[in-house]
């Protein structure tokens, strides 16, 4: 499969990119500095751009199958400002696939059902801004036309693989603690060959 990974020079991203190569999958990345990426591969093509630039993402997203988006919020507005680019495109280009990875705090929240876990009691987190970015993303694939699912982890150190892990749709497993990248980038991986969380938010941890 053709796919296209944003966000590849990430925690996240970087696994994700691994396990499609190592699987022999052709990769195409976009990334603002070739010289921050560390993988050589004969199935990687590397794009030199800005997940800004309407062309580069354009550029990048012909020829794919799906997209995987490991993009942070990075301190800034970057992934809600990217994210109706990479949407277009993807219309435009007929790509229907995308998995993106989100944050706990926009799966639903077990105290409050109308709520999102950031807007109520259950986030301990003392700034919702990152959350809201992934809000905005969320609401932006929904109103789309994409299939697309939003892997939402709960703390994220970088750890081992285990291998073993517990996802609910739409919510955050019960006394969920952590999960780690290496474990959060393959569920984001398997998505690519699964359509059981189609159109879901995903919550994961051990």
């Amino acid at each position: 499969m053709n796919i296209l990974i944003l966000g590849a020079t990430g925690r996240v991203g970087h696994e994700i990119l691994n396990r499609a190569l190592n699987d022999g999958h052709d990769v195409t990345i976009l990334v603002r500095d070739k010289e921050k990426v560390t993988t050589d591969h004969k199935q990687l093509n590397i794009i030199q751009g800005n997940v800004l630039n309407k062309s580069d993402i354009e550029q990048a997203v012909r020829g794919n199958k799906a997209v995987i988006s490991a993009l942070s919020t990075d301190g800034d507005t970057t992934l809600t400002e990217a994210m109706p680019i990479i949407i277009e495109a993807m219309e435009r280009e007929g790509i229907q696939r995308i998995v993106t990875i989100g944050t706990a705090g926009i799966l639903q929240s077990r105290t409050d059902r109308n709520l999102l876990r950031y807007q109520s009691n259950e986030s301990k987190r003392k700034t919702t801004r990152a959350a809201e970015e992934h809000h905005k993303v969320y609401e932006l694939v929904n109103k789309s036309s994409l299939n697309w699912t939003i892997v939402c982890p709960t703390y994220l150190p970088d750890g081992e693989r285990v291998g073993e892990y517990r996802v609910e749709q739409h919510y955050l497993p019960e006394d969920a603690v952590k999960i780690s990248v290496p474990d959060t980038a393959d569920f984001a991986y398997s998505q690519l060959s699964s359509n059981k969380y189609n159109q879901s938010r995903v919550g994961i941890a051990y």
